[in-house]
């Protein structure tokens, strides 16, 4: 794999019906990195991933992947360069893991072409890197949440792509599954050199994970940059209409976040 490709996205604006979400955006997502976009409720993070990876077609502006529209490229080209772990993906009903994780290799076969040896190594590399082996012939709806989390990131995996969008991928984990996924994603971007581009909510877990951090507020861009640049007080209430106090995460180095509430403010006691 590669960290050549380019992901940008030009003056975008998006929505739903008679619904603008997103307007005149404009950012880069910076090859090789871990890429993090945080924001409120309904601010577009969602709109603007199916966006990028050619779900949801602009009203206006452009996503250019390698400096190409990536909406008018065919879509096993965009496939085989860019991959997507939506939000709550569904399983046909009785698939058997392995089964589910092959469906990462369809944008590498033709029409009449078959099942190939490079195919297997795929899918057993995926399993293998994300602890699922010894699951691989198990129904993925008889999984708990956090095994079934890892699988369709194998899917991901096994379509081998050089960049890997996902959206929210810790949702509905809890915290040592939350962290276990990030791990596994940090570790495909270290050992292979992969873009991941995620949402995330958890604005901590974001700070300690991201190499970049992508703010989003109105519809538009607020701030982005290191975790360092993005996550400051001034942001938090710009964002989420919060008040917090930033210090060093003890464990990462990173910038922590800490809420005040009505009813925990120190300064005011």
């Amino acid at each position: 794999m590669t960290t050549e490709h380019s992901l940008l996205v030009e003056d975008l604006t998006l929505g739903y019906q008679d619904r603008v979400v997103v307007e005149s955006l404009a950012l880069e997502v910076p090859p090789g990195a871990v890429t993090v976009i945080v924001g409120a409720n309904a601010c577009g993070k969602s709109t603007l991933l199916k966006a990028m990876s050619r779900l949801l077609s602009p009203r206006g502006g452009h996503v250019l992947l390698d400096g190409e529209r990536v909406h008018k490229m065919p879509s096993k080209e965009v496939a085989r360069t860019l991959g997507l772990l939506p939000q709550s993906p569904i399983a046909p009903e009785g698939i058997a893991v392995s089964d589910l994780v092959g469906r990462g290799r369809h944008p590498h076969q033709g029409m009449f072409s078959r099942w190939t040896r490079e195919d297997d190594e795929a899918v057993a590399a995926a399993l293998v890197a994300t602890g699922t082996l010894e699951l691989a012939d198990r129904p993925v709806d008889e999984l708990s949440g956090g095994q079934r989390q890892r699988v369709w990131i194998a899917m991901a995996l096994a379509q081998r792509t050089d960049l890997l969008l996902l959206d929210e991928p810790t949702t509905f984990l809890d915290v040592s599954h939350q962290v276990e996924v990030l791990d596994l994603l940090t570790d495909l971007n270290r050992s292979m050199g992969t873009t991941i581009v995620m949402v995330l909510h958890d604005l901590n877990l974001a700070a300690r994970y991201a190499d970049h951090l992508i703010a989003l507020a109105d519809g538009g861009l607020h701030a982005a940059g290191t975790p360092e640049q993005v996550l400051t007080p001034e942001t938090v209430e710009a964002v989420f209409g919060l008040r917090s106090r930033i210090i060093t995460d003890p464990v990462s180095g990173r910038p922590l976040m800490l809420p005040i509430g009505r009813h925990h403010d120190a300064s005011a006691d």
